[in-house]
């Protein structure tokens, strides 16, 4: 009896063990979780559109001169619009040089031209008389055309004595006054032309391949051109201002030390003398927006699509994910502008993180890519 008590008690415990086991439920069952990662795409479509090149320059004057006296004297009067920043209309007097000693001589050489034509008149008669020699004759015409060209001199130097200049303009800077005693060459002071102002515009090789600059045959007999539009704008009493100018030619050369091309836009009456809005003084610093030439079947994404410098993250039929190159063609802040895709190909542009060549992505509904939007876009923005 006890032997056959030590051996079913385990034996009984056992069965016991059995019993519980198989009266327990088991673990609920888990749906299968697809574990790729889940992206964003946009679908592809070709659009066109205008790159606008971007540049910035100094306001220039389109006619700068440095006025100098061409005769010696003291200066007598000065008009009030010669000063720093007086505006002047075309031939105005500016400043007066004292005229009596250019008047005296041109009263002299017309006196003296006078005489040498009663000498020739004189001279002609005898000739055809037979009394004087051809040579007395020929004497008597050479002092009369001396005569003549000192007339002339006088009659300029005393022009000389008005300083006055042949265009509209404004006076940056006056180096003379009244009183003061000048001779040939004594600098008077600088003036610029208001007529027009222009601004050089540096442009690099990229950049050239956006705009259509004007030739060097398309210059006319002003060397200038109708290029393409230009938005010069600027900060003004801290609000920001805009003028519009236009591409009138290039400087026809490469710069050797920053390789950029120059190219010249004009505004007309930068000063706002004939028109209206705010002016644009000569040596303001602005940023110059310049329309670009029509470009089709390019391709657009957000920045934050690209990896590296040109990689894009495309999206198979199978959702198996594709590594390739773009050939990125120009950037803004916002978009990257390529070629070298298909029409409905699918790109990510949500974070992926360690993407690998042929992995499997689960694609979101896709997004309206907003470049179908703006497929006939005239305007790329601020590239």
């Amino acid at each position: 009896m006890r032997i056959l008590l030590i051996l079913g008690i385990p034996l009984l415990a056992l069965v016991v063990a059995v019993s519980m086991l198989g009266l327990r439920e088991g673990p609920p069952k888990k749906e299968k979780v697809d574990l790729d990662p889940l992206v964003e795409v946009v679908e592809l479509e070709t659009m066109t559109t205008n790159f606008a090149v971007q540049s910035q320059g100094t306001v220039r004057p389109r006619t700068e001169t440095v006025l100098s006296a061409e005769v010696s004297g003291t200066i007598i009067s000065i008009s009030p619009s010669f000063v720093a920043g007086g505006v002047f209309r075309g031939n105005e007097v500016l400043m007066r040089i004292d005229p009596t000693n250019y008047e005296v001589a041109v009263d002299q050489a017309e006196a003296l031209v006078a005489q040498r034509e009663i000498e020739h008149d004189g001279a002609y008669k005898l000739r055809s008389q037979g009394y004087r020699a051809e040579s007395e004759y020929a004497s008597a015409v050479a002092a009369l055309a001396t005569a003549t060209a000192e007339q002339v001199r006088a009659r300029r130097n005393l022009e000389r004595t008005y300083i006055q200049l042949p265009y509209e303009g404004m006076v940056r800077a006056k180096e003379a006054d009244l009183g003061q005693f000048v001779n040939p060459g004594t600098r008077l002071g600088v003036t610029f032309a208001t007529d027009y102002a222009e601004v050089r515009l540096p442009l690099t090789d990229q950049d050239l391949a956006f705009v259509d600059l004007p030739a060097a045959a398309d210059l006319g007999a002003a060397a200038v051109a109708d290029g393409p539009a230009v938005r010069l704008s600027a900060l003004q009493k801290g609000q920001p201002a805009q003028w519009q100018a236009s591409i009138v030619r290039t400087e026809g050369v490469v710069d050797e030390k920053s390789r950029v091309t120059y190219a010249v836009a004009r505004v007309a009456d930068p000063y706002r003398l004939h028109s209206d809005g705010p002016a644009l003084p000569v040596g303001t610093f602005v940023s110059a927006s310049i329309d670009g030439a029509s470009v089709s079947g390019v391709f657009r994404v957000r920045n934050s699509a690209v990896r590296g410098a040109d990689e894009l993250l495309f999206v198979d039929a199978d959702n198996t994910l594709s590594i390739r190159r773009a050939d990125i063609i120009r950037t803004d802040s916002e978009y990257s502008y390529f070629r070298g895709a298909s029409d409905g190909e699918r790109v990510i542009v949500s974070a992926l993180e360690a993407p690998i060549e042929g992995m499997k992505i689960r694609a979101e509904a896709e997004a309206t890519d907003v470049s179908s939007q703006l497929a006939t876009s005239s305007d790329g923005g601020e590239q």
